[in-house]
């Protein structure tokens, strides 16, 4: 795999730290984590869901928390030790995990749901609307000429 040095764009950027630790972490490939697999959508314009396989978890032994622009799944088994002797062979995962995603600036967190071993997290993005376009109406400079009203 090809390394990129980004020393250069750290000495002449500022405030884009965390863009530069995500590139960082994407290209020496320490994101190797493949459970639970995951799905992410775009369901409308502004509107996006996360939906996660966690067959054998309950909504107790799941949390989905939102701190600053990261959101983190995390699983958690409750069940005993003693209840593995039972099983001959166990192929359903049942492991703790927690999954990070980062989040763009002003996407928030508007729900999560479970549905047949399936968690959903809808995401929306919604821009404060001073940040949003907005349309300069164009003056033509001259000013109108005063009419003078009086009779000679």
């Amino acid at each position: 795999m090809r390394q990129f040095d980004l020393t250069p764009l750290y000495r002449s950027t500022v405030g884009f730290d965390r863009l530069f630790s995500m590139l960082d972490n994407a290209a020496s490939g320490n994101q190797t984590q493949t459970y639970p697999p995951y799905n992410i959508e775009r369901t409308a314009d502004d509107e996006y869901r996360i939906t996660m396989a966690v067959a054998g978890f309950t909504e107790d032994e799941l949390t989905v928390e939102v701190k600053e622009n990261s959101l983190t799944v995390t699983g958690q088994k409750t069940e005993a030790e003693s209840d593995n002797d039972k099983f001959l062979y166990r192929g359903i995962a049942a492991r703790a995990f927690e999954r990070r995603f980062q989040l763009a600036d002003h996407v928030h967190v508007t729900g999560a749901s479970m549905d047949h071993g399936l968690l959903h997290v809808s995401l929306k993005r919604e821009v404060p609307e001073a940040k949003k376009p907005r349309t300069i109406a164009i003056e033509n400079g001259k000013q109108p000429k005063a009419i003078d009203a009086q009779a000679v």
